[in-house]
């Protein structure tokens, strides 16, 4: 998978309900009327996130909530839409929108400051004191063995850096409680973490604001690793080319988006603890259990009429979660390993199946001796592929790093467990991994596989029987209906 020419953003969208008409547009939403938050919720965004191609799904007159209070699920989980966000060309192949993303982070995301204004529509509906009551809104519950409701899925929270003011936005699980508490956990070793481990090794209440009603780009960048120390919207704004409208939170300080459908302000007191969790992980399991965990007290609704959460639960990977964040991960991932100088980078692809983490593939043309087990060891420990990572397998460039099929292949007839495998030990790993033993968390192992011919005698490896490049091209292009199902006029037919 080679580069191109990066591509500049496309017209933009506003806000969570311009690209929802966007994305109707094309064809890429469904209306569901009726399904219940406490099960059928969830149950229709696991059948949908686990096949490529579903629609975008917003339900709507959800039993027992208000009419028009709505949730949005597996927004993210297609090409088109995923293009849409990040100001791609929702029309072109997926191979040609992952080529154009990567060239684009690789170039660099020149980022752009976010604008306070003084009002938006965050603010058409405001809810103070006793007034405050967060189950209002539909917050499904997920799984069906999750501890409660989780209104905080394809949602990120605001934090500040108690001693240089950096902002942060970042995603973490966030549950109701009750009326106006809200439970919210993050692993070790994320931004968010580090800002309220900060504010209560002070002992003093943390600021904290919570948006479960974000524009999709907003939320992207809430997900992925965005550098330290940046603050997310001026990287969503460099993507988009244009910045972000925030407002002042009238409680915290904190800046909100002027133009999302629904936030929630309010502290985290330092001493005081509730039970939070379990939750259906994005591994496919429940990993981190239920546990005391800091919470919200929120001081503080707002909400547009009519508003939409944006929900993005973890299921058992391939799903819309480790779809769009295979996506980003893979251009971050690209990028360090560039950065750091390694030459003959073809592709890199975060599979799915791994959830974006735990079996990451890169294609090299191998320049020199080692130049595979270089890129392997690199690729496991740059940032954007050292958290919780596994397997790291490196192939040749005439491998499709996108197709796990094409990758396993390679694995299986390129490389010798004897002679191709290496081992690091003691990697950062977090509380999410389920092989790791509740009493030895925090570090893990990673296996580097060398998939590729071996750089000495690659010129005598047996040639392959598969077809060209320039072969598939005119083979897709000739007979590409029989894959779509498509009738063609010469066929002939059984008599």
């Amino acid at each position: 998978m080679g580069m191109a020419v990066a591509e500049r953003p496309t017209r933009t969208f506003r806000d969570l309900r311009d690209w929802l008409k966007r994305i109707d547009d094309l064809g890429e939403l469904r209306v569901v009327r009726g399904a219940r938050s406490e099960d059928e919720i969830g149950m229709a965004t696991e059948l949908a996130g686990r096949v490529h191609g579903t629609p975008a799904l917003l339900f709507d007159e959800i039993p027992g909530y208000k009419k028009g209070f709505r949730v949005l699920s597996n927004g993210l989980g297609w090409f088109p839409r995923l293009a849409l966000t990040l100001g791609l060309d929702p029309k072109k192949s997926p191979e040609e929108l992952v080529r154009a993303w990567q060239k684009r982070v690789s170039e660099g995301i020149t980022p752009i400051p976010s604008i306070e204004v003084k009002d938006g529509p965050i603010f058409e509906n405001v809810k103070r004191g006793t007034d405050v009551d967060m189950t209002i809104f539909p917050a499904p519950k997920w799984h069906e063995n999750d501890g409660g409701r989780y209104i905080g899925t394809g949602s990120f929270d605001i934090t500040r850096d108690p001693d240089n003011g950096w902002v942060n936005l970042g995603c973490y699980r966030v549950m109701v409680h009750d009326k106006n508490k809200l439970g919210f956990y993050i692993s070790p070793g994320k931004h968010g973490r580090m800002h309220r481990d900060a504010w209560l090794a002070r002992g003093e209440k943390m600021p904290i604001a919570f948006v479960a009603g974000g524009d999709p780009l907003l939320f992207l960048a809430a997900a992925t690793e965005v550098q330290f120390g940046l603050t997310e919207y001026d990287w969503a704004g460099g993507v988009r080319g244009e910045p972000y409208r925030v407002v002042k939170g009238p409680v915290t300080g904190l800046p909100l988006p002027a133009d999302a459908e629904i936030v929630i302000e309010g502290w985290v007191d330092p001493k005081e603890r509730i039970v939070e969790g379990p939750f259906g992980e994005w591994t496919g399991y429940y990993a981190s259990d239920a546990r005391p965990e800091p919470f919200m007290q929120v001081e503080a609704v707002y909400h547009r009429n009519d508003p939409i959460m944006l929900g993005s639960p973890p299921n058992q990977p391939p799903d819309e979660q480790s779809f769009y964040r295979a996506f980003l991960r893979s251009a971050l991932l690209r990028s360090e390993l560039e950065a750091v100088g390694v030459p003959g980078i073809k592709g890199v692809w975060c599979h799915e199946v791994g959830g974006s983490r735990l079996f990451n593939a890169v294609s090299i043309e191998q320049r020199y001796a080692g130049h595979a087990r270089q890129v392997g060891h690199l690729a496991a420990t740059v940032h954007a592929g050292a958290y919780l990572g596994r397997y790291v397998i490196v192939v040749d460039e005439d491998i499709d790093v996108m197709d796990l099929n094409d990758v396993v292949w390679a694995m299986s007839t390129r490389s010798d467990p004897v002679e191709s495998i290496d081992i690091i030990k003691r990697a950062w790993s977090g509380p999410l991994d389920p092989r790791i033993p509740k009493d030895r968390k925090g570090h893990s192992s990673r296996a580097i596989i060398d998939a590729t011919r071996p750089f000495e005698w690659r010129a005598d490896f047996p040639p392959v029987n598969t077809p060209s490049a320039e072969v598939k091209r005119k083979a897709k292009e000739k007979f590409g209906y029989l894959l779509r199902g498509e009738p063609h006029p010469t066929d002939g037919k059984l008599s």
